[in-house]
């Protein structure tokens, strides 16, 4: 299949296409030890208009304490990417993170999984 030399190539329902590492400028480890559950909040130290709008948007959605989990979906980005992105922020003082203080134990989790093979 060929298409005309005039036209752009998109996929208008991918929305923009963006390879994950353009993001991250290639790095693929974050700077800081963040796990799925881990909760970031913005500082408000650095203003979103003075950074990429990656950045910015992730600004957006810390301003409340936000998991690491939330922020990768909501960006629809892998978590690695998310991550190394939030180290950023971490990096530049405009976020801070700390683990949930709720975290199930093994046990909770295995009689969780037990229980959902039960269904």
């Amino acid at each position: 299949m060929s298409f005309p030399p005039d036209k752009p190539w998109l996929d208008n329902e991918a929305g923009p296409l963006l390879r994950p590492y353009s993001l991250t400028n290639g790095r693929t480890k974050p700077t800081a030890t963040l796990t799925l559950q881990s909760m970031v909040r913005s500082t408000g130290r650095m203003a979103p208009d003075r950074i990429e709008p990656v950045h910015a948007k992730m600004l957006e959605l810390c301003r409340f304490a936000t998991s690491v989990a939330e922020v990768s979906a909501h960006l629809h980005q892998p978590a690695v990417v998310t991550k190394v992105l939030l180290s950023d922020l971490i990096d530049w003082g405009a976020v801070t993170t700390r683990l949930p203080d709720d975290l199930p134990d093994r046990g909770q989790l295995e009689a969780l999984l037990h229980g959902l093979q039960q269904l």
